[in-house]
């Protein structure tokens, strides 16, 4: 059976697995039925396709009227559509109209996210030195990992602008019963839940030591990925 074939069964077959980018916009819209069959969330999709095999799975950075958002120097809202119990997330930066390298994580490395649906955060802070001014062009690459093991990825575009603003509080708001956990390299991490208006850094301690190995190995994985 061809390579394409078996790519395109895999992804039909694991179609409840998938996730959206509510804000900023996706590059293109990959739950959509019609997207589903031009476009796989398991091909990452922020970088211009290099495999024969492979073109057309991914979203590159050439499709015509992509949305760009405006976001603050300081960082920006993220809304995700999240369908598992559980995901790991992982969000990446890469800067340039054209990005092939998404080296800035601003999850550190990642979340753990307890509980399906909407994931807002007001504010996703990018780091102080990140050499942006006005105008500046990028792209952010999400990545989720469920049960499966399985890596799937959407991409949003954003220009970084001094005037943006964050999304107001009736446009950001976390599904009841959603929690993210902050986890790091060294196994700690925080968390909120659903009614926390902060930032996904802010709220109660958790005991997340049973994740220490996962954040290591995980990370490497998916930020090898990006690169």
């Amino acid at each position: 059976m061809a390579p394409q074939t078996l790519l395109l069964l895999a992804a039909a077959s694991l179609a409840h697995a998938h996730f959206g980018i509510e804000y900023p916009p996706m590059r293109a819209n990959t739950l959509s039925s019609e997207n589903e069959e031009i476009y796989s969330q398991w091909i990452n999709p922020c970088l211009l396709t290099l495999f024969p095999l492979l073109q057309g799975a991914g979203v590159p950075t050439n499709i015509t009227n992509r949305p760009i958002t405006p976001w603050p120097l300081t960082g920006g809202s993220i809304k995700l559509d999240l369908h598992h119990p559980w995901t790991y997330v992982f969000i990446n930066l890469g800067l340039g109209p054209d990005v092939g390298n998404f080296n800035y994580t601003l999850t550190e490395p990642f979340w753990n996210v307890t509980g399906k649906g909407t994931l807002c955060i007001p504010h996703l802070e990018v780091p102080a030195d990140l050499p942006v001014t006005d105008g500046s062009k990028g792209s952010l690459q999400v990545v989720t990992l469920g049960a499966d093991g399985n890596a799937l990825y959407n991409c949003a575009d954003i220009e970084f602008k001094k005037d943006a603003k964050v999304l107001g509080g009736d446009q950001c708001k976390t599904d009841e019963g959603l929690s993210v956990a902050n986890v790091t390299a060294a196994g700690s991490g925080d968390a909120t839940n659903g009614d926390d208006k902060g930032s996904a850094a802010s709220g109660r301690t958790v005991d997340v030591v049973a994740l220490t190995s996962v954040a290591a190995l995980v990370s490497v994985f998916v930020l090898g990925l990006s690169v």
